[in-house]
């Protein structure tokens, strides 16, 4: 099955690409990859998750984290010539502003994980960083890296 057939099947509609907040690009095709810039929960323009995680709830960061995994979709697919030339998840890493006490990361990174894994039908190699703060106070920042079909 077509990714482009896949999000139809699951009721997504890929968001437009997020423009950058500083100087980058939001991918770039390097050899048979794509690779994204670290995006951010945004939506229609606007953070959708503020502030660390241990105050912002798990279920909170676990959406934002959906957010910036259907961001980078976006972002990839722009520069790949479409999401169907997107062959799979290769690598997620994930950054979650994380107060002092607080440990459950990977469970905030699921977010993106679990919705690129529903998309793409394959698993991925992952990372999930707990950070003092993000860029415009976002709850969580992910990077992912596509293979080219």
């Amino acid at each position: 099955m077509l990714v482009s057939e896949r999000l139809v099947e699951l009721g997504i509609e890929l968001p437009e690409v997020v423009p950058p907040v500083a100087a980058y690009v939001p991918a770039r095709v390097i050899g048979n990859t794509v690779r994204t810039s670290g995006q951010l929960p945004m939506r229609a323009g606007e953070l959708i998750a503020t502030g660390r995680l241990g105050v912002v709830s798990v279920e909170d960061g676990y959406a934002a984290a959906r957010q910036c995994a259907l961001n980078a979709v976006a972002a990839a697919a722009a520069v790949a010539g479409g999401v169907d030339k997107l062959g799979g998840v290769l690598k997620v890493t994930g950054f979650v502003a994380s107060e002092p006490d607080f440990y459950a990361q990977p469970a905030v990174v699921n977010g993106a994980s679990e919705i690129l894994g529903e998309i793409f039908g394959d698993q991925h190699i992952r990372s999930a960083v707990g950070v003092a703060a993000l860029p415009l106070n976002a709850s969580v920042e992910v990077e992912v890296e596509f293979a080219l079909v």
